[in-house]
């Protein structure tokens, strides 16, 4: 959408948009040019956000459902973080944790006090895959046992450890064989994680909601169940908040909903509001971790605590999780409501929401993106919306009018 049609955004039916400007290409073929090739672009080049809009090269402006793929809970640019950001960039950048800092034992405090029940202590690190890893890590060494339970259609890094935890196996493949001891079994199924728990099982590795695997809510009786196993086994319950965390469900983080207390809970993506961070908030039933276990050089470091105890304070003083719970549920009743074609079934959790297809779901982001709305997929037939937090409520409606307008064209 071009800039200068901002003001009418709120008030503009999806299907008036106007056509996009195009862009001259320079950026993207620069790119193109020097890029590893490992990741498939769209054409599209994001040079500015503010809130939950985005624009590119040419000027057309964009209602951002891709959300940072999870990490702009506090939208694009956040006043309150980038003053931090800016604050701390002129203090202190570099600080590795042989030293003490003011920022980063603020931030640590703060995770605990946020936490669910039983959590001690934080272990710090730059990305959710670092943060499964460094998990992953302390469970084996905590209970000496080497075997790992996770979800079939889970996704929770793309690092050898993270990777082998996935159970997917699109991302598994090309660096198969991957660590062993690792068990994949079906999700929402309470039987089959107690069969497949033995006394040589170091932890459970859950998602509260399976984001990359379809959007996928668990059943908070199977997490309460999951607790209650692995404390009869010895075994430690790991619960992988990197997309669900930070509010993006209604809670601060998506267990709370359930009531679940986990030993290892990994938060990453939105916790600094865009900055790269990530965290491993460790429970009372993990053992010591001995000094030189594990470490990150850039992990806690001041300017990535400072963000993230500015969005830490933001999310909270504007009640973004209460307005996540909101506006995802209403939008979620209208979409069901609609009664779309091709649709199977919408489904979610907050502002994390999914709609099953019955046909491949590439055309439809292409017809979103074409009508000014980002959003991202969430397996070859699942549409995912994940708009910041932020997100107002007349832009919402225009996501709305677009999705259902494509919806019902009969892509």
């Amino acid at each position: 959408m071009p800039a200068d049609e901002t003001a009418t955004i709120t008030a503009t039916p999806a299907a008036t948009f106007p056509q996009p400007k195009l862009s001259n290409g320079h950026w993207q073929n620069l790119e193109a040019a020097h890029t590893s090739g490992v990741y498939s672009k769209r054409p599209l080049t994001i040079v500015r956000g503010a809130g939950a809009h985005v624009w590119d090269d040419a000027g057309n402006m964009y209602i951002d459902c891709v959300g940072g793929q999870g990490a702009a809970n506090l939208g694009h640019c956040h006043p309150a973080v980038v003053a931090a950001v800016q604050k701390q960039a002129a203090q202190l950048l570099s600080c590795p944790e042989i030293f003490h800092n003011d920022q980063r034992a603020q931030l640590l405090q703060r995770l605990v006090e946020l936490a669910p029940p039983g959590i001690e202590r934080a272990f710090l690190c730059n990305s959710g895959t670092e943060a499964v890893e460094a998990a992953y890590k302390f469970a084996r060494a905590s209970t000496g046992r080497p075997a790992v339970i996770s979800a079939k259609r889970s996704f929770h890094g793309r690092t050898m450890g993270a990777l082998s935890l996935t159970g997917q196996d699109k991302y598994r493949e090309p660096f198969e064989p991957l660590l062993a001891g690792v068990t994949h079994v079906t999700y929402n199924d309470v039987d089959a994680l107690a069969a497949a728990l033995t006394n040589q099982t170091a932890a459970v590795i859950l998602e509260v909601v399976q984001g990359e695997g379809g959007v996928r809510p668990a059943d908070p009786q199977y997490l309460l169940a999951a607790q209650r196993l692995c404390h009869e086994h010895g075994a430690l319950l790991i619960i992988d908040e990197v997309q669900t965390g930070i509010g993006r469900t209604g809670r601060i983080f998506a267990c709370e909903h359930s009531g679940v207390q986990p030993d290892l809970l990994c938060s990453a993506k939105s916790l600094a509001g865009g900055i790269p961070i990530g965290a491993v908030l460790i429970g009372s039933r993990v053992g010591a971790l001995p000094t030189g276990l594990h470490g990150s050089t850039f992990g806690g470091n001041p300017l990535a605590c400072a963000a993230a105890l500015a969005a830490l304070h933001a999310l909270q003083f504007e009640q973004l999780p209460q307005r996540a719970e909101r506006l995802g549920s209403a939008l979620m009743q209208t979409l069901r409501a609609a009664d779309l074609p091709g649709v199977r079934e919408v489904r979610g959790l907050g502002l994390l929401i999914g709609l099953e297809l019955k046909s491949k779901v590439t055309p439809v982001l292409q017809a979103l993106q074409a009508r000014g709305v980002l959003a991202l997929p969430a397996g070859n037939t699942v549409l995912r919306l994940l708009p910041p937090l932020v997100i107002s409520e007349e832009d919402l409606g225009c996501v709305q009018h677009a999705v259902v307008e494509v919806l019902r064209s009969n892509l």
